[in-house]
């Protein structure tokens, strides 16, 4: 399976036709090939202002996705092109290139909204395009910001009030970056120069006052301020003043272009390239390019089931499947290993269990790697199962092959007793002296014999017992023996079949105390491996809570500078509520181990009264 399709050309992902939107199947055909982390950079903006050549230049093409010379949209829907990541190995590069936003040819602009809502959901770096300035027009069309909270859910359920708490959105929304075209302006603010980020922050200055006016054109800025913690600008001359020559851009050599506006271009590429992060989910949840083939049809379809694309829902969804997933490689590797590692029959039953040990501390790490929010364990549950199921084939197979070739080998050894027997040899005077010693040759050669296996000696004991008849009548028949010595001889044999009978017994035995202290160790060394993974997921809850309330708190620091003290205020149930959230989840690290060690006992020990109290004694020494 190809880890880093190196496309040609782009393809269309998200067909909007007859302005219903649609899956490419081929394109998702080529996300499913891609199990690297991908960085997805998606671009947005109005139509016909040059979206794609930037898109095509961080693909390192002049040609690729279409750019059109004329007045009518080129691109429709959400078209698609994935390569190598020039700077990251281990990543691919999915660039996203979107229709033009406020096309005249539209009938419905609920259409635009959707095609802009999807670009922020589906990627970890979002490009918004538009010409000239960042003054009051531009913002005006970036309305579609201001309508992220009615198209999008963070949470299937809603928060006390019944209102979606827009707050969640920073956990797992893209970097924001915008990109000015045509910029004709000089960067300067009261006389002094400034940066292109310094641009944009003033830009996102809420304007004073409570008017209607006002708060209208505060909410799109208000909008990016929240729910986009990290922000970038970058404003590009014109690329060239010829109109024929722009209008064919694709075509025209790189130094025909302005040079100022081909630094601005690298510039923005190397920014791109280098900075953009790998698309994840809440919790750190990494996007492989087969998880983001999920998140594409999960939000297509709850578009066009008229529903509003939710997170939590995207994420149970994914979890679903990459858990059962998990679970199925987790369990072919264990299979796979045992049937490479294990030789029937082993020489002890302690070997096999070792073998096992090994194999599943190796599944459950694999399991571990692949799967995420894996709620009441459920998965891990029906992975245990399995393998305990694959062992106890195991188990049977080794001793079948114990019991095959050590019912083999006696069949070997014992053929001349048996030939002898059929032909009368032991039916006469003092016959059952020599029986007995040629029975203890058998016995002695048997024990000699290499890998005979965990039922060696239940084997041995069921052919001996086969003969005790036949010894019997041996012994009766003897007319070189007492009645008195045939007695005693009949009582010694009897008294050995019982020492060998409580020999079996202790064996069994012995093999269910190795049974049970290869579970006790097994259950350490799994229980470590869960313990780390919920620790790892703690630490992840607490460090994006961590990071929303930064942001929280830089906003609110923002809105006292620019002196909306009531706007400030307002944030502070929020700011508490997710203070709380930090210092419960610092605290609740020895619940978290709890709840690890009880889920592995109930998981792996169903009614085992010895295991869980054992999981007991390892919450009291943790």
């Amino acid at each position: 399976m190809a880890s880093r399709p190196n496309m040609m050309t782009p393809i269309c992902l998200v067909e909007n036709i007859n302005e219903r939107l649609s899956v490419n199947q081929k394109a998702l055909e080529i996300l499913d090939q891609i199990s690297q982390p991908v960085v997805v950079v998606a671009i947005v903006g109005l139509y016909r202002t040059g979206k794609s050549y930037l898109m095509n230049r961080l693909a390192g093409q002049n040609y690729g996705f279409p750019l059109g010379s004329t007045v009518q949209s080129e691109t429709k829907g959400i078209w698609m092109w994935c390569v190598p990541h020039p700077y990251k190995p281990d990543c691919t590069l999915v660039l996203l290139d979107t229709e033009g936003l406020g096309n005249v040819e539209k009938g419905d602009p609920k259409n635009d909204s959707w095609i802009f809502a999807l670009a922020v959901l589906l990627c970890s770096s979002f490009v918004y395009n538009s010409m000239n300035t960042i003054n009051h027009q531009a913002l005006e069309q970036l309305h579609y910001v201001t309508e992220l909270t009615k198209l999008i859910k963070a949470k299937s359920s809603l928060i006390p009030d019944g209102i979606e708490n827009s707050t969640e959105f920073v956990s797992f929304f893209p970097d924001f970056i915008w990109a000015v075209r045509d910029f004709t302006l000089e960067l300067e603010l009261n006389g002094h120069p400034i940066t292109e980020d310094e641009y944009l922050e003033n830009a996102l200055k809420l304007i004073p006052g409570r008017n209607p006016k006002a708060q209208i054109s505060n909410l799109p800025r208000e909008c990016i301020r929240n729910f986009f913690p990290k922000r970038k600008c970058f404003v590009f001359d014109r690329p060239i003043n010829d109109k024929e020559l722009l209008a064919n851009i694709e075509k025209i050599a790189e130094y025909q272009l302005d040079p100022k506006f081909q630094e601005q271009t690298k510039n923005f590429c190397s920014y791109i390239l280098t900075q953009a992060r790998a698309k994840t989910l809440r919790e750190r949840i990494t996007i492989t390019g087969k998880r983001l083939r999920t998140l594409v049809v999960t939000y297509v379809d709850a578009i066009n089931s008229g529903a509003v694309p939710c997170l939590e829902n995207a994420v149970t969804t994914l979890a679903q499947l990459e858990n059962s997933a998990a679970v199925k490689k987790a369990a072919d590797h264990y299979s796979e290993q045992m049937a490479q590692r294990v030789s029937f029959p082993t020489d002890t039953l302690q070997e096999l269990l070792d073998l096992h040990a090994a194999c599943e501390r190796e599944a459950i790490a694999i399991f571990m790697e692949n799967s995420f929010k894996d709620e009441n364990q459920e998965f891990l549950k029906h992975l245990m199962e399995i393998i305990k199921d694959k062992q106890d084939k195991f188990l049977l197979q080794n001793e079948d092959a114990s019991v095959k070739y050590c019912q083999d080998k006696l069949e070997q050894l014992s053929k001349s007793l048996m030939e002898a027997i059929s032909a009368g040899m032991f039916s006469v005077p003092g016959g059952h002296k020599l029986y007995m010693e040629t029975k203890g040759k058998i016995e002695q050669d048997y024990w000699q014999v290499p890998k005979k296996g965990v039922k060696a000696n239940e084997v041995l004991q069921r052919f001996l017992q086969s003969q005790a008849a036949i010894e019997n009548s041996i012994l009766q028949a003897d007319k070189a023996l007492t009645d008195g010595e045939k007695a005693m001889a009949a009582e010694w044999a009897k008294k050995e079949a019982a020492e060998k009978e409580q020999e079996v017994m202790k064996q069994k035995l012995q093999e269910q105390q190795q049974q049970m202290e290869a579970q006790k160790k097994s259950f350490e060394e799994n229980i470590l491996q869960l313990k780390e993974k919920m620790e790892k997921e703690r630490e992840n809850i607490i460090k994006e809570q961590t990071m929303m309330l930064e942001h929280k708190l830089k906003v609110q620091e923002d809105l006292l500078k620019e002196g909306f003290k009531k706007k400030a205020e307002e944030m502070n149930a929020e700011i508490s509520n997710l203070k709380n959230k930090i210092d419960n989840a610092k605290k609740d690290a020895s619940h978290w181990i709890e709840k690890a060690i009880d889920v592995f006992t109930l998981l792996c020990f169903p009614g085992n009264p010895i295991m869980k109290g054992f999981g007991l004694l390892l919450r009291i020494m943790k």
